[in-house]
C-alpha cells in the first residue's frame, strides 16, 4: 500500500544559525566507520545526495549550489555506475522536480524551507536506537545525526506555490512551479 504525506514548506527559516558548526572531514570519517546500518550508508555514503563527499570531495552543506545548472551525469557518475540512483531532478513544462530517496526517516523529521525565494533547504534528523535487556539490566544506545542540503533555485519560479511530499516514508518529492511567461502581444 502506498502512502503519501504532504510536508509543510516553510518560507522563513525558524533557526537560521543551526548550521554554524560544520562537520569536519575527520569527524565524518569516524562517524561512518562505526557500526553502520545499510540505511546510514545509503543516506550518507558515496553517490548520495546528502553525502558530505558530494562531487568526490568534502562538501560544506551550508553552501548552496545551483541545482539546475550542472549535468548530473558528469558530476555524480557514481549514481549511474552503481545503479543506485538516490536523487533525480528534472524539469517539465510547468515544474522543476526534485526526487530524493531518504530511507529511515519520517515526515516529522524532514523540513523543507525556502529562503527569500532563492535557496531551498532540505534538512532533517536521523535517529537510531537500540535496546539491550537482560533479567537484571536494561540499557539503551542511541544517536542522532542531522543532514542538510541547500540548493539554489532558478530565478523564474513561483516558489511560494512549491509542494513537498514524502511517499512511503522514504521518497521525498519537491515540485517548484515555473513562472508562466507573459503573453507576447505583438502589434504591427
Amino acid at each position: 500500500m502506498t502512502s503519501c504525506k504532504q510536508l509543510e514548506i516553510q518560507f522563513e527559516d525558524p533557526n537560521p544559525h543551526k548550521w554554524c558548526h560544520p562537520m569536519k572531514e575527520d569527524g565524518f570519517a569516524t562517524f561512518m566507520s562505526k557500526e553502520n546500518s545499510t540505511t546510514q550508508k545509503t543516506i550518507f555514503g558515496p553517490g548520495s545526495f546528502f553525502s558530505p563527499l558530494l562531487f568526490g570531495k568534502f562538501f560544506d552543506p551550508s553552501d548552496a549550489f545551483p541545482l539546475w545548472e550542472f549535468d548530473s551525469d558528469e558530476l555524480l557518475p557514481n549514481l549511474h555506475s552503481s545503479s543506485q540512483r538516490n536523487v533525480d531532478w528534472f524539469q517539465t513544462d510547468s515544474d522543476y522536480v526534485l526526487k530524493a530517496e531518504i530511507p529511515g526517516t519520517s515526515s516529522n523529521s524532514i523540513q523543507v524551507c525556502i529562503e527569500n525565494g532563492k535557496i531551498i533547504e532540505i534538512n532533517g534528523q536521523w535517529r537510531q536506537e537500540r535496546e539491550n535487556r537482560t533479567k537484571e539490566w536494561k540499557s539503551n544506545h542511541w544517536w542522532e545525526h542531522g543532514f542538510v542540503r541547500r540548493l539554489e533555485l532558478p530565478e523564474q519560479t513561483e516558489w511560494r506555490k512549491s509542494e513537498a511530499h514524502l511517499k512511503n516514508d522514504h521518497l521525498l518529492e519537491i515540485r517548484i512551479p515555473k513562472t508562466t511567461p507573459p503573453d507576447s502581444d505583438t502589434t504591427s
